[in-house]
């Protein structure tokens, strides 16, 4: 025992550390022999850690963890939370950030119309900026570099004549910043995507009627300015049908081919099954997987399609006219309804089915999944559709226009739907795109949706729900602590990112927040003087993030344990007398 400390029982010593913050705890084993032989104590560490993070007991260790003293440290130590550098380049409201797969290069998108390309060194410095004003644009406000980090995606706002917005994709060649193509994209939200390396996914809207529209997804390749004549630059990949005010917006890809091998199983049934084929990894690397015992997939969870024996839409259609002529419609439909109600008939014989086995069976398939925020209700985007993306169609090649459909294929379905019953203000991909994390701010319980211009009210509170894209199944319990306050007229997206363990999101509420992925808990609350738009995880080290603000700048955090490191690194300036003494002699 060391001298001056006194022997206490260990069950005092674990009240003790409930009232000690992390930093105490953690360096709690330092003071005497009696705290390092706690300090060992596994049983008391497990207490701590449930008791300290209000964590269910059924909610089983990290399954990278060997113990948890090392979970406890992993999270004081790994989470990004400490400010080390404010970047006020941009003089409007920064919207977006993304970095590049290396790591090396990060963009930022503002309300001042330039895209902004940074050097992620040991200090961030900016190394390029590009001014969208010259091309008609009114700002920038989403990026994504393609896969080999050559090229990157810049959508923005496009003033069309008579003021009148739109939505135009800019690709920008990273080797020497030149403006490469120009792709129109309607609405502007739904931002565009890389499907690979070559090619992007833009998108068109078509008025059918008032509320009535036709949402038409292409295929374009980056390089427009093609040396032969004959080889297409653009091809029509989906037409889908918008009921009730609704279109496509937010579209992203997902790859299927790592479903098998995720870095982290959100199911606590399936981590206990992979536990015995999987090795611990250092939770404070990115460099190690996790491997998943593969399983065999369940059932298709897929739209019911209509009755083959169900009445034709013709036969439909005219049985409505001639309820309408003959007044047997009781009660009468608006305008509004009867449009929708005949929109409806009229594509129940005009759409291809969805793709039978929508769930991948092989883990080396090269399928992908087009995820967009869509909806059947009202103009606010209340669902996720998803539709798969065969290898054929993942080229320009063939006729512009597509494979030639028949009359009864108009339209293309969707191949699942998931319903958020909420204005969906962000959605995010895990790292190896077995999940899907998506922002929403609910509407009413059993709320009626009479009229599509005006959907319900929705909450403050932000619900931040987990998809499998694997079993199209929503997995935990939507995270909560974040906040928004604009109106549904007025709601704007506001982006979320996620690494290996953590997922943070923006806020109205001034702050961006990080939340661990397997506990499910909010772990840091990092302030701004403003809205927090988006954020952003080196995709090479999760311990530094970025948060971009209406407050015109972007702030990087680092971890307590990188911050040390760096400090470590650093050259430090002797000080002003030792120098003078060295004069001296010399």
């Amino acid at each position: 025992m060391d001298a001056g400390c006194p022997r206490l029982p260990d069950t005092v010593l674990f009240e003790i550390f409930l009232y000690l913050d992390h930093a105490d705890v953690l360096s709690v084993g330092l003071v005497c022999q009696q705290w390092r032989a706690v300090a060992r104590d596994e049983f008391l560490w497990k207490e701590l850690f449930y008791r300290y993070y209000r964590v269910s007991r059924d909610v089983p260790r990290h399954p990278g963890a060997v113990s948890w003293y090392d979970e406890f440290q992993r999270l004081y130590d790994t989470i990004p939370c400490v400010e080390v550098q404010a970047l006020k380049e941009h003089n409007d409201q920064v919207l977006h950030l993304s970095f590049s797969h290396s790591g090396c290069l990060f963009a930022s998108c503002s309300k001042d119309c330039t895209v902004k390309i940074w050097s992620n060194d040991l200090d961030i410095s900016l190394q390029h900026s590009s001014n969208m004003r010259p091309y008609n644009w009114s700002y920038t406000q989403f990026s994504q570099f393609n896969s080999d980090d050559s090229l990157l995606l810049v959508s923005g706002v496009f003033v069309g004549p008579h003021n009148s917005s739109s939505g135009e994709i800019a690709v920008i060649s990273m080797e020497n910043f030149t403006l490469l193509s120009r792709v129109r994209n309607k609405p502007y939200d739904v931002f565009g995507c890389w499907l690979n390396e070559t090619n992007l996914i833009s998108g068109n809207l078509h008025r059918i009627g008032r509320i009535t529209s036709c949402s038409v997804l292409w295929l374009n390749n980056a390089f427009q300015g093609i040396e032969s004549e004959n080889v297409n630059v653009v091809k029509r990949l989906f037409k889908i049908q918008n009921l009730n005010a609704s279109t496509i917006r937010t579209v992203m890809v997902a790859d299927c081919s790592r479903y098998d091998s995720p870095d982290l199983l959100l199911d606590y049934e399936e981590q206990l099954a992979a536990s015995s084929t999987s090795p611990a990894f250092d939770l404070g690397s990115d460099s190690e997987e996790e491997e998943a015992k593969p399983k065999l997939p369940p059932e298709p969870a897929v739209q019911e399609l209509p009755d083959a024996r169900a009445v034709p839409a013709e036969h439909g259609l005219q049985q409505l006219f001639d309820d309408i002529m003959e007044g047997r419609m009781r009660p009468a439909m608006t305008e509004t309804e009867l449009e929708t109600k005949v929109a409806e008939l009229f594509v129940r014989n005009r759409t291809k089915p969805p793709e039978p086995n929508l769930l991948p069976t092989d883990s080396k398939s090269k399928t992908k999944y087009l995820i967009f925020t869509t909806g059947c209700l009202t103009y606010s985007p209340h669902q996720i559709g998803i539709k798969r993306i065969l290898p054929h169609q993942m080229t320009t090649a063939g006729p512009v226009l597509g494979e030639e459909r028949r009359s009864d294929e108009f339209f293309d379905s969707l191949d699942h739907v998931i319903d958020i019953h909420g204005h969906i203000i962000g959605m995010g991909l895990s790292p190896d795109h077995r999940y899907l994390y998506v922002n929403s701010r609910a509407w009413p319980r059993d709320c009626v949706i009479s009229d599509p211009m005006q959907p319900p009210p929705i909450a403050e509170e932000i619900d931040l729900h987990v998809f499998d894209l694997k079993t199209m199944k929503e997995v935990k319990r939507a995270l909560r602590a974040h906040r928004a306050y604009t109106p549904n007229e007025e709601c704007f997206f506001i982006f979320l990112d996620v690494s290996r363990d953590f997922v943070a999101s923006g806020a109205e509420d001034r702050h961006g927040y990080i939340w661990d992925r397997h506990y499910n808990i909010c772990l840091a609350k990092l302030q701004h003087d403003n809205v927090v738009n988006s954020v952003a995880f080196s995709p090479v080290e999760q311990e530094l993030l970025l948060t971009a603000s209406d407050d015109t700048t972007i702030k990087v955090w680092r971890s307590p344990r990188a911050v040390r490191i760096r400090q470590a690194r650093r050259p430090r300036p002797r000080k002003l007398l030792f120098s003078w003494l060295m004069n001296q002699k010399s």
